[in-house]
């Protein structure tokens, strides 16, 4: 999660929170994405102006929000039949809630003879169409689209929504690509603070929140079908040793490479079997192995096992640290 809260001017610190989801999203490397946009001001004044009763808001908000999952006949079905929305009512929600763009939206809807008449709606769009131009200059206009089906359920959003979806590519050249499932969302909640204040005093808020599970689940599901091992510690190292009765020689060098910021580890048996602990590294992603021999410890090396090829090196212990951290010092990925 990641939140900014303060009285700040209008869509600085709420384009600055798209920035980041952008920057985190791309970072990750999981694929194409779109970040949907919309506000709730908007949503409410075109409900207003569509004649959708006061009490029957938030129902019909959650009914539009599943635009993205089934069709608009299926949500109009649901808003009639089981909401006792008049279908008229229905049929003008649908001329909105199925457009989607950029600015050039905002500036349409902007000049729309009724969406402007309504205040709250007008001020949502003077909102967004100062947040396109924020985003443009942060470079991610390109990453997002103003959708104005996206409603986000929860009641405590005030002003600007979003959410970010991951794409597929089109089945058919010329189609658009389709969205894959949320991965990311937030928006503004500026009156959600002050319920728990005392003196119920107000403190503007904006946030947004990674679906972490979510792409651990894509990522996994990637690997797998790449036949690749999800690698579960950081661990650079494991101190191993390849005949019994070594565990002191084991706890000094675990002991050296652990003072010079080497992440290290051993099993904790006094005489592991050497390919125990070898499978141990492949099970969990640990790509080097130091092992320690009783021809080692009288030449004065250490061997130097590379889990992925096998190939197994002797270093001089002088030198250990210094081969270990040039052959872990390119970043980690992801797996």
């Amino acid at each position: 999660d990641f939140d900014i809260a303060g009285q700040f001017d209008p869509m600085l610190p709420d384009a600055e929170c798209l920035k980041i989801m952008c920057e985190i999203l791309s970072s990750l490397q999981i694929g194409d994405f779109l970040v949907k946009v919309n506000d709730r001001r908007i949503l409410d004044g075109m409900f207003a102006i569509c004649g959708v009763p006061d009490s029957k808001f938030r129902t019909i908000c959650s009914s539009v929000d599943k635009l993205d999952k089934v069709s608009w006949e299926e949500v109009k079905n649901e808003m009639v039949g089981e909401k006792g929305l008049a279908p008229e009512v229905a049929d003008r929600i649908g001329d909105y809630v199925q457009q989607h763009g950029g600015v050039s939206l905002v500036e349409q809807l902007l000049q729309d003879p009724k969406l402007s008449q309504n205040k709250q709606a007008l001020e949502g769009l003077g909102d967004l169409k100062l947040l396109f131009e924020y985003l443009t200059l942060f470079g991610i206009a390109d990453k997002i689209s103003f959708d104005l089906s996206l409603a986000r359920g929860l009641d405590y959003y005030t002003g600007v929504i979003y959410e970010a979806v991951l794409l597929q590519p089109p089945a058919r050249a010329g189609e658009e690509p389709l969205g894959v499932g949320s991965v990311a969302a937030g928006g503004r909640y500026d009156g959600l603070v002050g319920m728990f204040d005392p003196k119920g005093r107000k403190v503007p808020c904006v946030g947004l929140s990674i679906g972490v599970e979510r792409i651990f689940s894509i990522v996994e599901q990637r690997l797998e079908a790449l036949e690749e091992k999800v690698r579960t510690t950081e661990t650079q190292v494991l101190v191993a040793s390849a005949q019994k009765k070594l565990l002191e020689e084991r706890l000094k060098l675990i002991s050296e490479l652990w003072d010079a910021g080497i992440k290290a580890e051993l099993l904790y048996k006094k005489n592991p079997k050497l390919l125990n602990q070898l499978q141990y590294c492949e099970e969990t992603g640990i790509p080097l192995v130091a092992i320690i021999g009783e021809q080692e410890l009288k030449d004065g090396v250490i061997k130097l096992r590379s889990v992925a090829s096998r190939e197994e090196v002797d270093v001089r212990r002088e030198d250990l640290v210094e081969e270990i951290k040039r052959r872990t010092s390119q970043p980690l990925c992801i797996c």
